[in-house]
């Protein structure tokens, strides 16, 4: 992976070619960031630069045997660690049972997310993944060893909250206390408040920001795989926030997105009608609004993307109150939508109603009852329309 095939980031770019021409590489770095922003591609890269033997001032040369190795993510000295789903059965299993699929959606995917590798790795088995306890001696193990072909041995581990119980974190913290000799570890995290606070202590913080909208929407006009006008691109990377995993779905989606403005709007006039006009007949149509949501056939990912979108336009529909149209950017279904309705998002509840449609998301992603969470969710939010 070289710096140059990386989107954006070319100040944190720079900080990483600087801290290796200066030989000041710290042994311990958490580079932590929203998920789909290319914090795993900027340690790829990072990695291969620290061991490229031809590295130039901005990038490494890409055709040393070192790049070569790297291209295939095959370096010896290059190792990973990773959540995944544990397959049933009494076998111990570490990561190494799952680097090869590992490799190959690290190769084939630019940006991906948690989800989108377990629904990979796991054949659609929709348990949560981890990092157990078992990886913390093979983590001892390869370590131990001298490097094979580089200065420096390289242990990526990715979506380090993820680690599973006190025995491996306590273990993991005790090598970074006291790391073995030319080791880099690169902790790749998106929620780094997750870890203990002690292993935080230990790393040096990269913190990766959110990619530009113009950084977005020009990539996803140059991406073949959409047919997208400026305005569509211009959109989606606003809805993105920041976010080109998040900004590649929603294009992939706009049969989704559409899907969504109609719940969207259903569960804010269902509200409006109980709050605002009180018909009690409208709790029934509540329900219903949280039982179709929470059908099998929908599921937690695609859940998740309509709480995203619903943030979305409660933001753009408070913003809309401000009257300043170069700020708003919305489809014209959308617009139209918040003539009537942006006036009910105002000081007094926006910062409560994006509270609780970002609790409603980690609660599907901690696998709640989904029924209870949109149905508790659509409650919440009719009290705060008035």
């Amino acid at each position: 992976m070289l710096f140059s095939q990386i989107i954006g980031h070319q100040i944190v770019k720079q900080r990483f070619i600087q801290s290796v021409a200066e030989q000041r590489i710290a042994h311990a770095q958490l580079i932590s960031g929203r998920e789909g922003i290319g914090k795993l591609r900027l340690a790829l890269a990072y990695a291969q630069y620290i061991s490229c033997t031809n590295r130039t001032d901005t990038d490494s040369c890409g055709i040393c045997p070192s790049c070569v190795k790297y291209t295939k993510l095959a370096h010896p000295d290059l190792h990973f660690v990773f959540p995944y789903v544990k397959p049933e059965g009494n076998k111990i299993w570490v990561c190494d049972d799952f680097t090869m699929k590992f490799r190959e959606m690290v190769l084939n995917n630019e940006y991906f997310g948690y989800d989108d590798w377990l629904d990979f790795s796991s054949d659609g088995n929709k348990k949560i993944g981890y990092i157990f306890a078992s990886e913390s001696d093979q983590i001892i193990k390869k370590l131990s060893f001298k490097s094979y072909e580089s200065e420096y041995k390289i242990m990526i581990i990715w979506l380090p909250e993820k680690m599973y119980g006190d025995i491996i974190a306590n273990k993991i913290l005790k090598i970074l206390e006291e790391p073995p000799e030319k080791t880099v570890f690169l902790l790749v995290s998106n929620q780094p408040n997750l870890l203990l606070p002690t292993i935080m202590s230990r790393t040096q913080l990269v913190n990766i920001q959110p990619l530009k909208d113009d950084e977005i929407s020009d990539y996803l006009m140059s991406n073949q795989n959409f047919n997208l006008t400026q305005e569509n691109a211009h959109h989606i990377a606003r809805t993105a926030n920041g976010s080109m995993l998040e900004a590649l779905k929603i294009a992939a989606d706009d049969e989704e997105n559409t899907e969504n403005f109609t719940r969207f709007t259903t569960l804010m006039r269902t509200a409006w009608r109980l709050s605002v006009k009180k018909e009690n007949e409208a709790i029934k149509d509540m329900r219903k609004w949280a039982d179709e949501i929470s059908n099998a056939k929908i599921g937690r990912e695609q859940q998740k993307k309509l709480l995203n979108y619903m943030q979305h336009m409660v933001r753009e529909n408070y913003i809309f109150n401000l009257q300043q149209t170069n700020l708003n950017y919305m489809t014209e279904e959308e617009n139209e939508f918040s003539c009537r309705f942006a006036r009910f998002i105002n000081e007094k509840n926006v910062e409560k109603m994006m509270n609780e449609f970002s609790l409603a998301q980690r609660q599907i992603s901690q696998n709640v009852n989904a029924k209870m969470v949109f149905f508790d969710l659509a409650i919440r939010i009719t009290m705060m329309i008035v």
